[in-house]
């Protein structure tokens, strides 16, 4: 005989009759307990010989429900699963949020020449690491419309977001729908933003976001909220600045808050086409400041010479590639894969002749591993490079004088663009190299104008402020307070100050410290030998403040084959230990 007892405390709700065949693994009572009901099954076949319970009995644990007197009874037959109607919900429910639900605000989308939101993260994200987090939210316009109304237009409320990895990078994605109400901020989108974001800080993700959208929507209706000025949002994606690398990519139209999230980023990214601004036609027109087409608001021409864009993109595949670059850069990831040209040829690129332009990107590409070089702002302040760069696989941030823009002196845009590249470099742990070829800093009645002083003195104040890495490499001139800017402060403020043959020193240009210095000379020299005797005293500077003759008095490490710079740097690379991300706040500016 085969003793059954309850193995819990609970409630009767099912019980075999006596004298009924029960096979092995059948079931023979069901206890419920706390609304949770227990299957209890036999192991043996046979027949039910007695019953101790009846239905509705309230049991303990360990008590007798029945007998059961074993039998040739054969095993209980497994009947085919039922569709489960929860799951085949649930799938249904999914397929609505997918682009294939809507074909024809996808094709209008694609007609635009634009991707849809899932279709960049897709191209973005690792194959299979994409976990979306609330895919299945609404629009928060209930009164207005029937729910099947809203989750047949309203997939995600418009914001697709997750997390994933990107080339094995754990990351946080998002990206602004276009075709869901012009990729608007809802409050549901609000909601999932700032779940996200939160999700950002305690994780220390990378945010990488799409941000294609018209800004915040009026038309919402669900939700407790008289202005919404209270949302989290914009405040906690600020609150990420130096904490995790955050990268926004905006194509075709990016208004108000959309376009916020946009400058709030630590990299922009855009295409051609877009079109960027702090109000879209409606705003604009609303505050009585007249009618405008979305192309004429923030075009790429204006946004990518004023500075609000990093780097432009001839579309949403180049952007999406861009961003994956960019954010190996940031997390400091270490290519081993990579190849150079030959270091011999940056010998000959600076020209012998002293005062003969030359191409300093000419010299950045033949300083860095094949293809590394990504420029961020080049059409801002045109006078200064700064790019991120690898030598020998490893991750460097870069700042360079343009010798052929006002023969490389720093105006207030070099300066403010150089000063914010800087503080990048160091929240994020991005060793820097500085080529060196400036005369100065750029004087005058119209360079004041633009605030130069204060705009320079960023950079020593961010300069003193770094904790990576600095290496300055003199190109070519290295003249007054200008030289010392490029050297985070000072030659003997980096980890090396090293010039080529072709560098010269000063504590001003030679020529105006001629000028200058030998004023009275000059002008007590006959006209017709005043030039020779001006010649003969430059000739005699330069010959003072030639690299070599500086070196001697330990004014700068070293003078150095050019061939030998890489080799340098990663020596020195090196030598600086372990290196740790300041986490300092980047200025968005």
């Amino acid at each position: 005989m085969i003793e059954v007892v309850a193995p819990i405390a609970g409630l009767v709700v099912e019980v075999a009759v006596a004298g009924a065949p029960v096979a092995a693994g059948g079931t023979v009572a069901v206890l419920e307990a706390m609304k949770i009901e227990h299957v209890i099954t036999v192991p043996l076949g046979g027949t039910v010989a007695s019953l101790s319970v009846a239905i509705g009995d309230l049991v303990e644990a360990g008590q007798h429900l029945l007998t059961l007197t074993p039998g040739g009874t054969a095993a209980a037959a497994v009947p085919p699963p039922e569709p489960r109607g929860d799951l085949g919900e649930l799938r249904a429910r999914l397929a609505l949020t997918l682009d294939a639900a809507r074909p024809e605000a996808v094709a209008r989308h694609h007609a635009r020449g634009r991707r849809t939101a899932r279709e960049n993260l897709a191209d973005l994200v690792d194959p299979g690491s994409f976990d979306e987090f609330g895919g299945l939210a609404i629009p928060a316009q209930r009164r207005r419309h029937s729910v099947d109304h809203l989750r047949a237009t309203g997939p995600a409320d418009g914001l697709v977001a997750g997390t994933a990895t990107i080339e094995g990078t754990a990351a946080l994605v998002m990206a602004y729908d276009f075709t869901v109400m012009a990729g608007t901020q809802g409050h549901a989108n609000h909601k999932k933003t700032d779940r996200m974001l939160g999700l950002a800080h305690r994780a220390r993700l990378p945010v990488v976001w799409f941000v294609e959208g018209g800004g915040g929507r009026p038309g919402d209706t669900d939700a407790f909220a008289a202005t919404g000025l209270d949302v989290p949002s914009f405040r906690a994606f600020a609150a990420l600045s130096g904490r995790v690398p955050r990268i926004a990519i905006a194509a075709g139209r990016c208004f108000a808050g959309n376009a916020v999230m946009f400058g709030l980023a630590d990299v922009t990214i855009a295409t051609d086409d877009s079109n960027i601004g702090l109000g879209g036609p409606a705003m604009i027109e609303g505050g009585g400041l007249g009618r405008f087409a979305p192309e004429d608001i923030g075009p790429i021409a204006v946004m990518r010479a004023n500075g609000v864009v990093d780097l432009v993109a001839a579309d949403e595949a180049t952007a999406t590639a861009l961003a994956k670059t960019v954010l190996g850069y940031l997390t400091r990831r270490v290519d081993r894969n990579w190849t150079a040209s030959d270091p011999a040829t940056l010998r000959d690129i600076v020209p012998v002749n002293r005062v003969r332009a030359y191409d300093i990107r000419a010299v950045i590409a033949a300083l860095a591993d094949t293809g590394s070089v990504v420029e961020l702002r080049r059409d801002f302040g045109p006078g200064m490079v700064t790019a991120f760069v690898r030598i020998g696989g490893a991750p460097f941030a870069l700042i360079s004088n343009v010798p052929a823009h006002l023969g490389g002196a720093i105006d207030a845009d070099a300066a403010t663009k150089a000063a914010r590249f800087l503080a990048l470099a160091d929240s994020f742990g991005l060793p820097v190299i500085s080529l060196c070829d400036t005369p100065g800093f750029m004087v005058g009645p119209d360079a004041e104008v633009a605030g130069g002083v204060r705009h320079g003195a960023r950079l020593f104040t961010i300069g003193a402020a770094l904790t990576v890495p600095v290496f300055t490499v003199v190109v070519r001139k290295g003249y007054g307070l200008g030289a010392m800017a490029m050297a985070a402060g000072g030659f003997a403020a980096t980890n090396a100050t090293i010039a080529w043959p072709t560098a010269e020193f000063g504590g001003m240009g030679l020529e105006g410290a001629v000028r200058l210095g030998y004023a009275k000379e000059l002008a007590a020299e006959p006209e017709m030998t005043r030039d020779a005797l001006f010649e003969r005293l430059v000739t005699q500077l330069y010959a003072a403040g030639k690299a070599t003759s500086v070196a001697e008095w330990l004014e700068i490490d070293a003078v150095i084959d050019p061939a030998e710079t890489r080799d340098w740097l990663l020596r020195g690379l090196a030598a600086a230990g372990e290196i740790h991300p300041s986490g300092r706040m980047v200025d968005n500016w």
